[in-house]
């Protein structure tokens, strides 16, 4: 579809590559385009997606220092969020190739699918709390519903690296694969999945995530609100600056 994204169907399956090596960052126009190309082979018969990337990571979320906010935080986020919405909402299954880390906004996409294949040198990090922010992307109801409320805690509370052992104990990660293999396993889960009555695989995900997407609005207004807030804040500009020098930041609670 463009440089940043491609799409190919491999039977049953669609695959959506994200090409913004090696990190992966998303912007509007990536996630528009991933969520526009997701609806569209759902449309034309896909039973399930791959959701995959280029490089060393799935995706390190957004690019602060590439593409920021502009001058209305609100606005910007409003728009990401949109889209997002509209990725979780997918009508068919989506299994997420997780190879390298997911990060901030990244793991937000992750938890968008429903289910994620990592390896042992995955790791799932809810940074926010490095960044001084709220977490975003509807991660305030996908991950405790991933992991339950506790553990959903500890990782936004903690911002610590989770490995892929420990996602996957967790249920964060559903299958845990050989590393360089993230791809691979979750192509044949996906087909897998697609071996299975369309009309009913349809059915089902709108009843097993119904709980989800009524929640979710409510979330991602009160994240962009919070966002909105946090990025005003001392403690944001140094968490900004020390993520980009890769340095400790000091909080001040300002």
């Amino acid at each position: 579809m463009s440089k940043e994204l491609s799409v190919r169907v491999d039977g049953h399956v669609g695959v959506l590559e994200i090409r913004r090596p090696p990190d992966n960052h998303f912007s509007l126009d990536v996630l528009t385009g991933l969520a526009d190309a997701s609806e569209n082979l759902a449309a034309d018969g896909c039973r399930a997606l791959v959701w995959c990337s280029e490089g060393k990571n799935f995706c390190a979320g957004m690019d602060f220092a590439r593409d920021g906010v502009g001058q209305s935080p609100v606005h910007t986020l409003s728009a990401l969020y949109s889209q997002a919405l509209r990725l979780y909402a997918v009508p068919v299954p989506v299994v997420a190739a997780v190879q390298g880390a997911a990060v901030g906004g990244g793991l937000g996409l992750a938890c968008a699918a429903d289910f994620r294949v990592a390896s042992p040198a995955t790791r799932f990090h809810a940074n926010f709390g490095l960044l001084g922010l709220h977490q975003g992307f509807g991660l305030s109801v996908s991950l405790p519903r991933a992991v339950g409320a506790q553990k959903a805690a500890e990782m936004l509370y903690t911002a610590d690296r989770v490995t892929g052992q420990s996602a996957h104990a967790a249920g964060l990660a559903d299958r845990l694969v050989e590393d360089g293999r993230v791809r691979e396993g979750a192509l044949e889960w996906a087909h897998r999945i697609a071996s299975r009555a369309p009309l009913a695989l349809r059915s089902m995900k709108a009843t097993v995530r119904a709980d989800l997407l009524a929640a979710l609005p409510a979330a991602l207004d009160r994240e962009i609100v919070e966002q909105t807030r946090l990025m005003a804040t001392r403690d944001h500009e140094a968490g900004v600056t020390s993520s980009l020098a890769r340095s400790t930041p000091a909080f001040t609670g300002r």
